[in-house]
């Protein structure tokens, strides 16, 4: 059958597995082609290392220079015989296929990372596959709930503003079109439970577990992603729901760095800059603004996917240096970039012109409607897309 790309709003419905696999393989070469990662970590937990920045980091520690053996956590749909199963399930498994081709160690555990079960799983793959031990845990959730222990209940995270209520337009990759939203503020409810679902607790509750277990190397780092954004984009993000969620993951990162001290180690929140996830799309009148960025930085020869810019973070500011360069606040900012001012300024010129009308022809609407389509194997070159693909062959394929 052929297999043709299902969007509902902002979400993909379906996955393309020849596409994901030419994804992982295209940027598995960019990395051997990039400066390498200099003593880089040998053992890596990551948990959510399915997509996005989990999965570019894995590919970069692995093929870029480390040579790192992973464990990779994520929460992943196969396939069967009514669905093609979710683009993660298939990075999982041809990430594996490729590490395996160099000799590299690539360990899949598939399932909740807020549940005790995969807690106990991936404590147990760390002593039989890495002696025990890890070098450095990448925490990179996005979920968008978590459950109460084990009552059955759930934390929803909601995106919203804090206090008023934001208008802006969000773009839906469905049908192309620009749809202005008015956000409502945030009940006090749903501000908690978003600090619940995003925030820094469950990133501790991690580390405490591996201390706990005797499974911090020696000199183990943790980095956990983040996003701060510009002063335009604040109003639905640093001052919403979700910024408050990752102000408290960056306090976290205070609180972990104390603990690692005992072990020789660091916790960092990095501070990465817009780019297109699954998790991006969802944030309200965020698109816009990300339009006007990706036109900016390409014109500027300084826009980075997330693999290139995992790549950088690993091989010029995390590893191989003297010392890791920090703002005021301990943060690794990966967003210098992006935060320009001069782009800042540009970007800010291309918004105030932009609409409904002009959107697909002033901001770069095809690179970031190309990059979605990519995260769930669709528009790469490489692939043909008009070759039927026996799905029971790949229902067959296990991460």
């Amino acid at each position: 059958m052929l297999i043709e790309p299902v969007i509902k709003g902002v979400v993909a419905k379906n996955a393309h597995p020849v596409g994901c696999h030419e994804a992982v393989k295209q940027q598995i070469q960019y990395v051997k082609n990039a400066p390498q990662i200099q003593q880089g970590p040998k053992r890596v937990l990551i948990l959510g290392a399915s997509s996005g920045f989990g999965l570019a980091a894995r590919i970069a520690l692995t093929f870029g220079g480390a040579k790192a053996d992973t464990i990779g956590v994520s929460f992943e749909r196969e396939p069967n015989e009514k669905s093609y199963g979710s683009a993660g399930w298939y990075n999982n498994i041809f990430f594996k296929k490729e590490a395996d081709k160099e000799q590299r160690l690539a360990i899949n555990i598939v399932g909740d990372a807020f549940s005790n079960d995969i807690r106990d799983q991936v404590i147990e793959a760390i002593e039989t596959y890495f002696e025990g031990e890890v070098d450095l845990v990448i925490y990179s959730l996005a979920a968008g709930i978590r459950p109460k222990d084990e009552t059955g209940e759930f934390w929803r995270s909601a995106i919203k503003p804090i206090g008023d209520s934001v208008t802006g337009a969000s773009i839906m990759l469905e049908d192309d079109s620009w749809r202005e939203t008015t956000v409502p503020p945030a009940t006090l409810e749903e501000e908690q439970a978003t600090l619940k679902v995003m925030g820094g607790e469950d990133w501790e509750s991690w580390i405490d577990a591996l201390i706990n277990s005797e499974s911090i190397a020696d000199g183990c780092k943790t980095i956990a992603f983040s996003y701060v954004g510009p002063e335009i984009t604040h109003p639905i993000y640093l001052d919403g729901t979700l910024g408050r969620a990752k102000i408290d993951l960056h306090q976290t990162s205070h609180s972990l760095n104390l603990k690692l001290a005992n072990f020789n180690g660091n916790a960092y929140a990095t501070v990465c800059k817009a780019l297109v996830t699954k998790a991006s799309v969802f944030i309200p009148a965020l698109s816009p603004y990300m339009l006007a960025l990706y036109k900016i930085m390409k014109q500027k020869g300084t826009h980075e996917t997330c693999v290139e810019q995992m790549q950088r973070l690993f091989s010029t500011k995390l590893y191989g240096q003297k010392l890791i360069p920090l703002d005021g606040e301990r943060l690794l900012r990966m967003d210098d970039w992006e935060l320009d001012p001069e782009t800042q300024h540009h970007v800010s010129e291309l918004l105030e012109v932009m609409n409904k009308d002009n959107f697909t022809t002033i901001g770069d609407y095809q690179g970031f409607k190309q990059e979605f389509m990519q995260l769930n194997g669709f528009g790469l070159t490489n692939v043909d897309y008009h070759r039927d693909i026996d799905i029971d062959n790949f229902i067959k394929l296990t991460p």
